[in-house]
């Protein structure tokens, strides 16, 4: 066994509903508290002196099997963070359609342009499998830095059987080289590509018939998503589609509500386990969202790099739904990849308390991503931790991202 400690304070999360709103007084918060932790889980969390008296009076001398790791200055500790919605696999770069878009430029016009979803398309698919690992890993360990030990990836960005696959690949590749857990999903459903030749239920189809079951003989996703929107998928088909995606041994998420309503429905209907974006949701339809069990995941980046309204994450929790929150990093609508900057934003204009927001990009994440495991600090859950030199955690959104993460745990050990 190890303890980690002293920390001024540690916010376990324990006892915390997974569904509704939340108070700050809600929250559990050990005072001078110690981490300990045996073969990648949380064994107690309490009292430093007491855990590390209960160490040493049970003949676990401080040795290579039992260790104290002594924490000099003034940190806090937090569960690990879990980025639920990410599309970090990627080529190219688009940079000129933020510029186009903030100078007035139409989704269709920047498309027309040479711009949009399909640039990304054809700069990942003229990718090799080297740069997109290196590029991926790079992003990965950025995420790492800001104490996410648990990313969703989406392909999305090939379109067809060779690339969709190349990106997924990619993704495996990568698990194998970083200690961040990886979450590969499946999003051939992005939108129709301009080279099939055929309509989109065609599309969506070939997915079933030539991508979906090459992604089940590789072990490559067990996750399945698609864009509901007037520019990409319609209501009927996608939900068609993601009942056969389901019936072929899938989980669903589904990108949804972002411009226009009524896709949200859609995802409970399917089972969906998340329902992602939803800006456009209207207050019916957050009811009905609310009371299911499919999670409400906001985007808030999405939001910061499209300038639109945020997901109203309020009316969610008051409503009693389940609220997780992720970057949504991808090249075109959310190119920043700072989840606590983005929390932080959403959080002031959504009136979030900090335990609401914690809740959702912690336990409430991994709920999304089907991962119970982790997100709280408490005895049987995966010790996966991040520490900040400071001593309130309050300070980790006031500083909206500015307070970098100082060390970050996975499985108990500091990566």
């Amino acid at each position: 066994m190890k303890l980690t400690g002293p920390f001024a304070q540690i916010v376990t999360l324990a006892q915390l509903p997974l569904r509704g709103k939340l108070t700050d007084d809600q929250l559990e918060i050990i005072k001078n508290g110690g981490i300990l932790t045996e073969d990648g889980k949380i064994v107690e969390v309490g009292n430093y002196e007491e855990l590390k008296t209960k160490l040493l009076e049970n003949g676990n001398a401080p040795n290579e099997e039992s260790r104290l790791e002594f924490i000099s200055d003034t940190q806090i500790a937090v569960p690990a963070f879990t980025d639920s919605h990410t599309h970090i696999v990627f080529g190219g770069n688009r940079a000129n359609d933020f510029a186009m878009r903030n100078s007035g430029k139409t989704y269709l016009e920047i498309a027309e342009s040479g711009g949009g979803i399909w640039s990304s398309v054809q700069h990942t698919r003229n990718a090799s499998v080297e740069e997109l690992l290196k590029t991926t890993l790079e992003r990965i360990n950025f995420l790492l830095s800001q104490g996410i030990t648990t990313i969703e990836i989406k392909s999305g960005y090939g379109l067809d059987l060779e690339n969709e696959l190349k990106m997924l690949r990619t993704i495996q590749k990568a698990q194998s080289l970083t200690k961040a857990t990886l979450v590969a999903t499946c999003l051939s459903a992005h939108l129709k590509p301009r080279d099939f030749e055929g309509t989109s239920k065609e599309y969506l189809d070939y997915i079933l018939t030539e991508i979906l079951p090459k992604v089940k003989e590789e072990n490559l996703a067990k996750r399945v998503d698609i864009f509901i929107e007037k520019s990409a998928f319609q209501p009927e088909e996608s939900k068609a589609f993601l009942f056969k995606a389901r019936n072929l041994g899938f989980e669903i998420t589904v990108h949804a509500d972002q411009f226009t309503p009524g896709s949200s429905r859609i995802a409970v209907e399917v089972g969906a386990k998340s329902a992602d974006h939803l800006e456009a949701t209207i207050d019916e339809d957050i009811e009905y969202l609310a009371k299911s069990e499919t999670v409400a995941t906001a985007l808030p980046g999405a939001s910061l790099g499209l300038g639109e309204k945020f997901t109203p994450a309020r009316k969610i929790l008051d409503k009693g739904g389940i609220l997780a929150i992720a970057s949504d990093w991808n090249p075109g609508s959310a190119p920043m990849g700072n989840l606590i900057t983005q929390a932080s934003i959403l959080a002031t204009f959504e009136k979030l308390s900090t335990a609401e927001v914690l809740a959702g990009i912690t336990f409430r994440s991994a709920f999304a991503l089907n991962l119970e495991d982790r997100g709280k600090l408490e005895k049987g859950k995966r010790a996966d931790f991040v520490t900040f030199k400071t001593d309130n955690f309050q300070n980790i959104l006031y500083q909206q991202g500015s307070l970098k993460a100082e060390s970050v745990y996975i499985e108990g050990e500091k990566i």
